[in-house]
């Protein structure tokens, strides 16, 4: 089939067709620096139909797919919705048109839970003023996804992550409907229940655009279909008056031989890989053997120890029983050693996100282009260039970032890697997980030739189909037990099946949980809260006060407990604009010098003897700098490229230079009135103190139960994941910086009136002491996770101590030491709740 004979089937099936297209793209194009996505691609999508698109990996499909969601904006082109030019369309637009798409790699943010991460995805309108909880409990259910709502999306399994993509997807009933390897992850039955769905939506009109490598699939749900190639239009036809061959020569511009490579032939050669009795968290009593040449596959529902196993086998989870590797056993050190692993989940746990092609390929094998300990580069690249070739990787470069490739291609960046480390064992989850027709067929050449050589290759797979044409032998597993051991003619898809669903429960029971298990509550689920920090600082904060009461009753004194406050007063609006800032993945060094600069700023207007328009200008000035720096930091990180530190570095060193421009020492008493006003407290408390907690508990409450919060906690877990719900990232990103700006303004009047005066060599410390505090509350440093009342627990923590060092007669270096040994005691606290409340 030609593209010209497409072209005309295309026209013949549009005249068929007696309605209008739901959307239309004519002529759309996309270049990524120079690299060819799309070329010149129209398509039409119809209501009421599933219209199938296929291509190899790195064909244009997800870049399509992106492009109709908004995420993605074509260089060139135009698209109609029911008849109407809606380009250029964002993700927000599009959901509001009824456009809706589950993402290969699911856009789901880990740091949310599985109620926000709905509630950031889905419009208001979908809510329609009905409980939320309600709502997202009816869409999970209509897919089978038991979990409790309230749980972090990190707690879920690759499926189970799927299963929320594709709820999200379906519950807004969209007008169009975009699957991007919907069923990538899925076991049969979930697979059967998706393609009800489909069928359900159709009938109502909705058009579907279904993208996948499975052409049992296709047959299965499709229409119509349109193939892709290198970014170019190669067809579109009825699936039923179209042939797979003839689908298999388009995709991939050739014929393909066979599905799969050829057999071990003959009686099996000696043992290389013996497993006996193999225990571990998930599977128990494991045995098989596999021999010269051999590739045993591993079958069994999703969920039944098949993932632990392999772990197991890896070296990365340990075991009791026996591996014997080639005569050798191995424990799961030496396992680590000797085994490479490919894992199903390639973006979480086989790549690197940040590093380029070459370095994921070769991070694990750098000892081989390495001579007495010092990296060829040459040798590096050579190697690298001969693997990826083999391998047929499409890559703009080895030095483009990995994430920047398609999935399939980041799939052979992993076996790349595995393959350049020379193992001893090839350990292969889902190998070929979101992997075009083409490119399977090379990575099952590869793991027969691998195999041919003499290295055990372990395939575990949802595909029985798969699992028939590759391996030699098949072990099926059922409650983390082996149930059938399969060979020969008996490695059929038929009985694969049958041995798994027909399994019975054996004697001991289940020896894994559910994938749709449920979380303990209480304690449990406390632990695994942002909040949960709060309660050992709540302890430590006690128990250091009661202690140094003992030796000194005046420590808690009215006078001193309100001194301590108003202390932590001036630092903990610092550290709360400190902790925005982290919640983004960012950090802002400017803080402490932007503090002592307001300060002086201040110190020319709000003095005694001044009139009030000149005092509430002082106060405009300060929050009017203030909103200018945040902008000027924000402005320099989104739209100039400077990375956090460099800017604000930048601005903290600018700042500093400008406070001692203005006053070269002490000088412009602040107006008693206002400072008098300022530490005005009630009892021994602060009412500064009580701002401060009330505005933390806000922004808590904000964090937790806005779209605005939702959002900022996206953005620092994930940002992709951010864009593709529809979060404006960089105007949320400007909004994080001008509120670090704002509350810094905060502290800084506070400090104005704890010192009184204006004086440049004031507040570079809070820039420290503000990222102590954060860390302290807990806050991840990554992004994504932060709690406001932990910063505000952590500030007051830091201003005891150093009370307390004061009270105890000791020099200030005492003061850096305890904040030292409580950094590290936290962080040591931390991870161990973390770690028992993952258990």
């Amino acid at each position: 089939m030609t593209i010209e004979t497409s072209r005309a089937m295309r026209r013949e099936q549009k005249l068929a067709v007696d309605v209008s297209p739901t959307i239309r793209l004519s002529n759309i194009s996309k270049f990524y620096s120079g690299v060819t996505a799309l070329n010149d691609v129209t398509v039409e999508f119809y209501p009421g139909e599933v219209h199938a698109v296929l291509g190899e990996n790195g064909a244009g499909k997800s870049t399509l797919m992106k492009i109709i969601a908004g995420t993605v904006q074509p260089d060139e082109g135009a698209i109609e919705f029911e008849g109407t030019i809606v380009s250029p369309i964002n993700p927000k637009s599009a959901a509001s048109l009824g456009i809706s798409i589950s993402y290969q790699h699911p856009a789901i943010v880990e740091d949310l839970s599985v109620l926000e991460n709905f509630q950031l995805a889905a419009p208001n309108s979908f809510f329609d003023g009905k409980p939320a909880s309600m709502l997202v409990k009816e869409a999970l259910d209509n897919v089978g996804l038991h979990v409790p709502i309230d749980i972090r999306a990190d707690a879920l399994t690759v499926a189970q992550k799927h299963l929320l993509e594709i709820a999200k997807a379906l519950a807004i009933r969209p007008k169009v409907l975009i699957l991007d390897e919907p069923t990538a992850s899925l076991d049969k039955e979930s697979s059967e229940m998706l393609f009800r769905h489909i069928r359900d939506v159709t009938s109502k009109g909705t058009a579907v655009i279904y993208i996948t490598h499975r052409l049992a699939e296709l047959r299965q749900i499709a229409h119509r279909v349109t193939i892709l190639r290198d970014g170019k239009f190669q067809g579109v036809a009825r699936v039923d008056d179209v042939s797979n061959e003839h689908l298999l020569s388009l995709i991939v511009g050739r014929t393909l031989a066979s599905a799969f490579p050829p057999k071990a032939s003959g009686p099996a050669k000696d043992t290389n890989l013996e497993v006996v009795s193999l225990s571990g968290a998930g599977f128990a009593d494991v045995s098989f053997n596999v021999a010269r040449g051999q590739i045993l596959g591993v079958a069994g529902v999703e969920g039944n120890g098949q993932r632990e196993l392999m772990s197991a086998l890896a070296g990365i989870q340990s075991s009791k029983g026996s591996i014997r590797l080639t005569g050798r056993t191995l424990d799961h050190r030496e396992l680590l050693k000797e085994a490479a692993l490919m894992p199903s989940d390639r973006l979480r746990e086989g790549l690197a996100g940040s590093m380029n092609v070459r370095e994921n390929a070769t991070f694990s094998a750098l000892p081989k282009f390495a001579k007495y300990g010092v990296l060829s580069r040459k040798t590096e690249v050579i190697e690298v260039q001969k693997i990826l070739t083999s391998l047929a990787v499409k890559t703009p470069g080895l030095e483009a970032p990995v994430l920047s490739l398609s999935g399939g291609n980041q799939q052979k960046v992993v076996m790349a890697r595995a393959l350049l480390s020379e193992p001893g064992l090839i350990v292969a989850d889902e190998p070929t997980q979101g992997v075009d027709v083409g490119a399977r067929f090379e990575i099952y050449s590869i793991l027969r030739e691998v195999s041919n050589s003499g290295v055990p290759v372990i395939v575990n797979s949802s595909d029985a189909a798969e699992l028939e044409g590759l391996c030699d032998q098949v072990v099926v597993m059922s409650r983390g037990r082996v149930v059938a051991t399969l060979s020969g003619s008996d490695v059929n898809e038929a009985q694969i099946i049958a041995a798994a669903v027909n399994a019975e429960t054996h004697e001991g029971g289940s020896v894994i949980h559910s994938e749709n298990r449920q979380i303990d509550g209480g304690l449990r689920h406390f632990l695994k809260s942002d909040i949960a920090p709060v309660a050992p600082l709540a302890v430590v904060t006690v128990l250091l006060a009661l202690g140094v009461f003992l030796q000194n009753d005046n420590f808690l004194s009215a006078y001193n407990i309100s001194n301590i406050l108003l202390l932590a007063s001036a630092l903990g609006f610092i550290a709360l604009g400190q902790t925005v800032a982290m919640l983004v993945g960012g950090i802002d060094l400017s803080v402490g010098p932007l503090t002592g600069f307001l300060v002086v700023v201040a110190s020319f207007f709000i003095n005694d003897n001044q009139p009030t328009m000149m005092i509430l200008t002082g106060f405009l000035l300060i929050f009017g700098i203030a909103l200018i720096v945040g902008l000027f930091n924000s402005a320099l990180i989104r739209y100039a490229s400077f990375t956090p530190i460099a800017a604000t570095l930048a601005m903290y060193m600018g700042l500093q230079g400008f406070s001692f421009l203005l006053r070269e020492g002490i000088g412009g008493f602040i107006n008693a009135n206002v400072t008098q006003a300022i530490n005005w407290q009630i009892g021994p408390i602060p009412i500064a103190f009580i701002l401060l907690v009330a505005l933390a508990i806000g922004g808590e409450i904000a964090l937790r139960k806005t779209r605005m919060g939702w959002s900022l906690r996206a953005i620092g877990s994930n940002e992709e994941c951010a864009r593709q719900n529809g979060v404006q990232t960089d105007r949320m990103f400007v909004l994080a910086y001008i509120t670090v700006a704002l509350l810094t303004a905060l502290g800084a009047v506070m400090l104005m009136a704890q010192i009184g005066v204006g004086d440049p060599r004031q507040g570079t410390n809070y820039t420290l002491a503000s990222i102590t505090a954060v860390v302290l509350g807990g806050t991840s440093l990554r992004g994504g996770r932060a709690t406001l009342l932990g910063t505000v627990m952590g500030s007051i923590l830091l201003t005891e101590i150093l009370a307390a060092v004061a009270f105890q007669g000791l020099s200030q270096t005492y003061q850096y030491i305890f904040q030292g040994i409580l950094v590290l005691v936290a962080a040591v606290v931390y991870s161990i709740l973390s770690r028992r409340a993952n258990e």
